[in-house]
C-alpha cells in the first residue's frame, strides 16, 4: 500500500532532503531507528515511477543536492545545539531581517501594540555576528530607552530564535551610516545586567545625564558624606572595603532606618572602586531587581546566564535586602549566589533596614551568613550631624541661608536626613523662584506641614512633664481637681499644647488629664488662645515650652 504514497515521498525528498531518502531498494520499508537520528523511510522509485523513471530519479536527486547547497551557503536560522561555529556567521541583510522580524513580532505580542509601536517597531537590524546583534535607532532617546528597558527582553527573545547570540547593541542612525564595529560604548546594553566597570563617565550612552550612570547617583560619593558619631563606624567600614583589593569584611552589612545614608554609602563604594580599580567588575542593584531578574530567568529558562552574570563579578552590591524576606525561591537562589561569591573571594555588600538577626521571614541559614562579616549600623542623626549636613549643602549653592535658619532646621526636623535636605531644598526654591529672603519666619511658613509632622511625635505625657517642670509644680497636679491659679493656669497651657502639638481629639486629651470632660479641654484651649494675644508673658512661656518639647 506504500506505492500509492511514493510520489509524495519523492516530493518530500525534494523539499526536506534531511528527513527523507530516495534509494534503489526493491520495496518501501521502515528503516531501523539509529541512536540520535529521526525515523526515516526508503522508497523503491524504480518500481513505482512512470516510464521515464531514471530521469525522474535524477531530477529528484538534482533538486535535493541543490537544496543542500543552498542551505550550506545561508545563515542557519537554528544554529548547532553545541553552539560551535568554524567562523563568524554571515551578515546577509535578508537573513538578519528575517530573524529580526520574528524577534520583533514576539516583542509585539509580549509588550503590546502601543509599547511596540513606540520603541521597537522602528529599530533597524544592521549586523548579526556569532555573539551579537547590532540594531539602529532613529534617536539617542530611543537608544537610551531600549538600553535601559528592553535590552534584556530583546536578548531573551533573540536567544530563542538564534541560540548563540548573547549581546545586543543599539546605535544611533547617522547621516552617513557605515558598518559598525563593536566598541566598549555599546557594552551598557550587552551585559545582563550592566556592569559598572564597563561604563566610565566618558562612555555613557549618548544623551544620558552625567548625574546618573548605570543607576548610580554621582552626588553620592565619600567626599559628600558627612561623618558624625551616629555613622562613623559604617563610613570607616565602607571606606576600607572600597580601598582594599581583597574582601576585607565579607559580607559588609549596613543597616539603619529610612533616610540615614545607607544608599549613599553603597553608591560611594561603587564609585570609589570604579575610579581606583576599574578592572574590578562591580554589580549594584536593589533586592527587588535581583528578584525580578531571577523570575525572568526562570520564565525564559535562562538560569545559566543568570548564574554566570551574578557569580562572575568581583563585587556584588544589593540594596534593601529585606525585600526578599518571605520569598523562599529568591532566598534559595541568593543563598547559593552568596556562597559561590564568598568561596571565590569576591566581595559582597548588603544593606537593610534591620540587623540580620532581626530580619523576619529570612531563612536561618541565610541570616547567619549575613552576619558573618562586618555588621555596621547607622543611628539617627543627632543635632551636630544634622547641622553639619545643612552647612555642607549651603556651601554648594549661591543662595544666602543664615545660620539661624540652619539651626532652626536642625533643631525642628529630627526624623531623618532625607527630610532635612528636602526642607532645605524647598527654602532655596522659594528664594530663587519667588525671590524671597530666607528667614526663620519664612521657614516656619513654607515648612509648616513638615514642622507639624515632626511636632506630632510629642506625647501628652512629655507635655505634662515639661509644663510641670517649667512652672515648678508636681506632675500629679495635672490630674488633680485643684483649682488654684498656680495649678489651673499651667494645666490649661498643657491642654492647649496637647491640642496644638498632637493629633489627639478633645475627649482623648481629657482622658489623659484625669478623665476630664471634652468641654473642659475646649474651654482651656479657647482661654489660652485669647491670652496669647493679650498677655506677652504667657506667649513667651508657650514659645519656650514648644521649643523645649521639640528639642528634647
Amino acid at each position: 500500500m506504500f506505492s500509492r504514497f511514493a510520489p509524495r515521498l519523492v516530493l518530500l525528498e525534494c523539499k526536506f532532503p534531511f528527513l527523507w531518502h530516495v534509494s534503489e531498494h526493491p520495496a518501501v520499508k521502515k528503516q531501523k531507528r539509529s541512536p540520535g537520528r529521526p525515523l526515516s523511510y526508503m522508497a523503491d522509485t524504480r518500481n513505482i515511477l512512470s516510464p521515464d523513471k531514471e530521469t525522474n530519479i535524477k531530477s529528484a536527486t538534482s533538486v535535493s543536492e541543490t537544496h543542500r547547497r543552498d542551505m550550506a551557503d545561508s545563515v542557519p536560522l537554528v544554529p548547532p545545539s553545541d553552539g560551535s561555529f568554524d567562523e563568524p556567521l554571515g551578515e546577509a541583510h535578508e537573513k538578519v531581517t528575517a530573524i529580526w522580524g520574528r524577534v520583533s513580532a514576539a516583542m509585539k505580542q509580549d509588550l503590546g501594540e502601543a509599547i511596540w509601536q513606540a520603541w521597537i517597531k522602528n529599530l533597524t537590524p544592521v549586523t548579526l555576528s556569532e555573539k551579537s546583534l547590532v540594531l539602529q535607532a532613529g534617536t539617542s532617546f530611543i537608544q537610551n530607552r531600549v538600553h535601559s528597558q528592553y535590552a534584556e527582553k530583546l536578548r531573551f527573545m533573540l536567544k530563542r530564535e538564534y541560540g548563540t547570540v548573547q549581546q545586543i547593541s543599539v546605535t544611533v542612525k547617522t547621516a552617513q551610516p557605515a558598518p559598525l564595529a563593536r566598541s566598549s560604548a555599546s557594552v551598557a546594553a550587552q551585559d545582563y545586567p550592566p556592569r559598572l566597570s564597563h561604563m566610565g563617565e566618558a562612555e555613557a550612552p549618548a544623551g544620558q545625564s552625567s548625574d546618573m550612570i548605570n543607576g548610580l547617583d554621582s552626588r553620592f560619593t565619600f567626599d559628600r558624606f558627612i561623618v558624625g558619631k551616629p555613622n562613623e563606624l559604617a563610613f570607616a567600614a565602607a571606606r576600607r572595603v572600597a580601598e582594599t583589593t581583597t574582601a576585607a569584611f565579607n559580607p559588609l552589612f549596613l543597616y539603619g532606618g529610612v533616610g540615614l545614608g545607607k544608599t549613599h554609602l553603597m553608591h560611594a563604594i561603587a564609585w570609589e572602586i570604579n575610579a581606583c580599580q576599574p578592572h574590578r567588575r562591580v554589580m549594584y542593584l536593589s533586592a527587588e531587581k535581583f528578584m525580578y531578574r531571577f523570575i525572568r530567568a526562570l520564565r525564559y529558562r535562562d538560569m545559566m546566564s543568570f548564574k554566570e552574570q551574578f557569580r562572575s563579578v568581583d563585587v556584588l552590591m544589593i540594596d534593601d535586602v529585606q525585600f526578599i524576606s518571605g520569598k523562599d525561591s529568591t532566598q534559595e537562589e541568593f543563598f547559593h549566589t552568596f556562597n559561590a561569591l564568598v568561596e571565590d573571594g569576591s566581595q559582597v555588600i548588603l544593606s537593610a533596614d534591620k540587623s540580620p538577626t532581626d530580619l523576619s521571614g529570612m531563612e536561618e541559614r541565610l541570616r547567619s551568613r549575613l552576619g558573618w562579616g562586618m555588621v555596621a549600623d547607622i543611628h539617627p542623626a543627632n543635632y551636630e550631624l544634622r547641622l553639619g549636613i545643612l552647612q555642607s549643602r549651603r556651601e554648594r549653592i549661591d543662595v544666602l541661608v543664615p545660620d539661624k535658619v540652619l539651626d532652626f532646621l536642625a533643631r525642628r526636623i529630627t526624623s531623618n536626613i532625607r527630610e532635612i535636605e528636602g526642607a532645605f531644598n524647598r527654602l532655596v526654591a522659594q528664594a530663587t523662584l519667588v525671590g524671597r529672603d530666607i528667614t526663620v519666619e519664612m521657614a516656619r511658613e513654607v515648612l509648616s506641614d513638615l514642622l507639624r509632622s515632626n511636632n506630632r511625635r510629642v506625647s501628652v505625657e512629655d507635655i505634662q512633664k515639661q509644663v510641670a517642670t517649667y512652672y515648678n509644680i508636681r506632675t500629679v497636679d495635672m490630674f488633680s481637681a485643684r483649682r488654684s491659679r498656680t495649678v489651673a493656669r499651667p494645666r490649661q497651657i498643657a491642654m492647649f499644647l496637647a491640642k496644638d502639638l498632637t493629633t489627639l481629639s478633645y475627649p482623648e486629651i481629657g482622658r489623659r488629664f484625669g478623665g476630664r470632660d471634652h468641654t473642659t479641654i475646649m474651654h482651656a484651649v479657647r482661654k489660652v488662645a485669647e491670652l496669647l494675644g493679650e498677655n506677652s508673658e504667657i506667649a513667651d512661656d508657650i514659645s519656650v515650652l514648644k521649643a523645649n518639647l521639640v528639642d528634647s
